[in-house]
């Protein structure tokens, strides 16, 4: 039997109706921005795959510094001990995180890593004796599949069986160009009306719902109203983090701070799985006291993994070098001027970019659902030319590895306006 084969008997995968879709396809080795699968056949991984391994694929590194700590110190449990690699995360987070940020804690994926960020937005007024239990949470957002990840999230067809299952959210819109005000106006009569104890976003680019942007002008001042209402602020970098905007952090370019940040994804480089979620002092002071109850009741089994803090600090090292920078500059240089060119096009209604994130937007004659037929038409093309690429919708998007080359990025880019083209 083939892998695809042995697959079907035993496999589940995520995001998948198993009676209408494609046999999944089978890939046996990757190296850099390209992947094998057991035919042979070479693929593209424009979309880092899930935004994960910007620093490419079997980076040997990265892998080094796995296996030396995994001779070292594979895992121990978190819980009551501690170790060297988790201490240096910490002290190299603290070097490139907002200020503000003082505390670390450590999780598995980024669902798990916005589930304790709003568990611990939620408890901080509970622990003040204060009733708040309401959360705001942009439109069409997404942050993740864990049950309070999953209220947070905007995307109805990923929640709609769990429908008043879930903690109370509000939904305000995204201030996109020409929206700014009315999503103030819709945050303060949020904040008005509920008891909300905080504000989740992605910061600057919505990525599941199609890489939506809006601008750092209007995110500071969605949290300046937060404050000043005593409404905490979480700022989901699970996605934009680490290089991805052009800057290590979205919220770089924002000039007001969050009280929390989500990590995860490219946090190992894509070898491990990890989260870790930051908070200001005063939101772990919340939680220190005499009182036990009042402690953080959350934890994993790989809680802190030594090993995948190893790829943590390896990844991060790798992303301050000068090489790295240059990638990631002259990527998003190639991007604009491809979006210079696509924009122009018939059947583009936008295209825009920040940092190495590029998305374009199709005309299509009837509205086109998440998983709708322009979708799969897309994602059918770009798989039989040999590219990696998750269309949503009509919205093509590239997020690739910072060491793609010119070469393949053009690739991806003469194969999306054969895409245009043909849909």
């Amino acid at each position: 039997m083939t892998l695809t084969e042995k697959d079907s008997q035993y496999l589940w995968h995520p995001y998948t109706q198993h009676k209408t879709s494609q046999t999944p396809i089978a890939i046996t080795k990757a190296e850099g921005a390209l992947l094998w699968d057991e035919n042979g056949k070479e693929y593209i991984d424009a979309i880092a795959s899930w935004w994960v391994n910007p620093f490419g694929h079997s980076n040997k590194i990265i892998a080094d510094a796995v296996y030396k700590q995994l001779t070292t110190l594979e895992h121990v449990l978190f819980g009551g001990f501690t170790h060297e690699p988790a201490v240096k995360v910490a002290e190299k987070l603290m070097e490139i995180l907002p200020e503000n940020q003082q505390k670390i804690f450590f999780s598995d994926n980024g669902s798990t890593a916005v589930e304790v960020a709003i568990k611990v937005a939620l408890q901080y007024f509970f622990n003040k004796n204060e009733k708040r239990t309401t959360i705001i949470a942009f439109e069409n957002a997404f942050h993740g599949d864990t049950f309070a990840a999953m209220a947070a999230s905007g995307i109805s067809f990923y929640t709609q069986a769990f429908q008043g299952m879930f903690i109370d959210v509000v939904r305000i819109p995204v201030p996109v160009k020409g929206q700014e005000q009315t999503s103030f106006e819709a945050l303060e009569s949020a904040i008005k009306n509920n008891n909300c104890a905080g504000f989740i976003f992605e910061p600057l680019v919505l990525g599941a719902a199609g890489m939506v942007m809006y601008e750092p002008e209007a995110l500071a001042k969605l949290i300046q109203i937060c404050k000043k209402n005593n409404v905490l602020t979480i700022a989901d970098e699970v996605m934009t983090g680490f290089g991805k905007t052009g800057k290590t952090f979205a919220m770089d370019y924002v000039s007001e701070q969050p009280d929390m940040i989500c990590l995860s994804k490219a946090l190992t480089g894509g070898t491990i799985p990890m989260a870790i979620t930051t908070f200001t002092q005063d939101i772990f002071d919340a939680f220190y006291d005499d009182d036990i109850n009042k402690a953080l009741f959350h934890g994993h089994t790989f809680t802190a993994n030594p090993t995948g803090c190893a790829a943590v600090l390896a990844s991060i090292d790798l992303l301050q070098t000068s090489v790295m920078q240059n990638n990631i500059e002259r990527i998003n240089e190639k991007h604009l001027e491809f979006q210079k060119k696509i924009e122009k096009h018939p059947k583009v209604i936008t295209a825009r970019t920040l940092g190495v994130i590029f998305a374009v937007e199709i005309k299509s004659n009837s509205e086109e659902s998440y998983y709708g037929s322009m979708r799969t038409k897309l994602y059918n093309f770009f798989i039989d030319k040999g590219l990696v690429l998750r269309p949503v919708g009509n919205i093509v998007y590239i997020l690739p590895p910072y060491i793609m080359t010119n070469e393949q990025l053009q690739k991806v880019y003469n194969t999306i306006e054969e895409a245009i083209e043909m849909v």
